[in-house]
């Protein structure tokens, strides 16, 4: 293996830049080339490669978003485009493919690698909805920016006695939802893993109050069976005298300086993802299990379906007391 291509897919996550970071530098102490592939997969199709160079990638770690642009392909996605991609990698001189993406771009990963390439995948996406990994590069720093706007809610909810409804990110998964919950003291969660009525969140909120509590804080996943602004009208219709406010976090959740922790995962993973192209770890994706950085086969990783867990949605109903 003579040169390693690199890309960024899906959503941007704080600390894939990080990730690439340590993807050159590992590559090239091993005297190896990296190409970047530039806008995700649509640059595959398009032949978007550029050489990479330790001095490229010198003042990006604490950068957010990606430097080499993610984009999605509709092209990619068909057996034809993914036929079609493993030409243009290999007539670009790509010998080894490194995807730093989320469960779709692990998906495009595994069908690279069945075609024949040497492929692996690392976990970057802050919804933490993919299987077979403790985190993925960006869940940290997406909490902090969830709580840190939590702590700033609350200050106003107490002071107006209002109940604040915050949506979060997480169209399939309710993680981000209920771990900033319980970090942040919520008083209920709403997350797709678990049917809740919209009169238990009257009745939730209003065995709250009537406990002494002066506001209330109500997170809510994106693809929880109700959003925000149907709970809010519900309440008003059902709840007038409860004053309720909606805050959609949206994309801001997205942006921002990594976290320490997520700049050392990211480095872990990068270095990992190099080791396994120059070991003949093929078909796999790096993975945080326990304290350690662990290989997973993509079979595993694209055949399977990670959702929140329901221990911690315990633990936030019986804090909330």
């Amino acid at each position: 293996m003579n040169c390693i291509g690199i890309l960024t897919s899906g959503g941007d996550a704080p600390g894939m830049n990080a990730c690439v970071r340590a993807v050159v530098r590992t590559a090239m102490s091993h005297n190896l080339q990296v190409k970047a592939v530039l806008q995700g997969f649509d640059g595959v199709m398009k032949c978007a490669f550029q050489e990479l160079r330790a001095r490229d990638v010198g003042g990006i770690i604490q950068k957010g978003g990606t430097i080499l642009q993610t984009a999605r392909s509709k092209e990619f996605y068909t057996p034809e485009g993914q036929d079609q991609g493993l030409k243009n990698l290999r007539y670009g001189g790509i010998d080894g493919l490194i995807v730093i993406g989320g469960d779709g771009s692990m998906r495009a990963t595994m069908a690279l690698h069945q075609r024949g390439l040497p492929a692996v995948g690392v976990p970057a996406t802050i919804d933490n909805d993919i299987w077979g990994t403790n985190m993925a590069i960006g869940v940290d720093t997406a909490l902090n920016t969830i709580v840190e706007a939590i702590d700033k809610l609350r200050d106003t909810a107490s002071s107006h006695k209002r109940a604040f409804l915050v949506e979060t990110m997480g169209r399939r998964s309710g993680y981000l939802a209920l771990m900033s919950g319980v970090i942040g003291g919520a008083e209920m969660i709403l997350i797709p893993e678990v049917d809740t009525s919209l009169e238990e969140v009257v009745d939730t909120i209003a065995q709250a109050y009537a406990r002494g509590k002066t506001h209330a804080i109500i997170m809510v996943a994106e693809g929880a069976k109700h959003n925000a602004a149907q709970v809010a009208q519900y309440l008003t219709e059902h709840a007038p005298n409860m004053q309720t406010r909606v805050t959609i976090l949206g994309h801001i959740q997205r942006g921002g300086q990594p976290t320490a922790f997520d700049r050392l995962l990211a480095a872990r993973f990068g270095v990992r993802a190099v080791e396994a192209l120059i070991n003949g770890e093929y078909g796999a994706m790096t993975a945080l299990d326990g304290r350690e950085i662990a290989l997973v086969p993509l079979s595993e990783v694209t055949s399977n379906e990670r959702g929140a867990n329901l221990e911690y949605y315990k633990m936030a109903r019986m804090l909330a007391k």
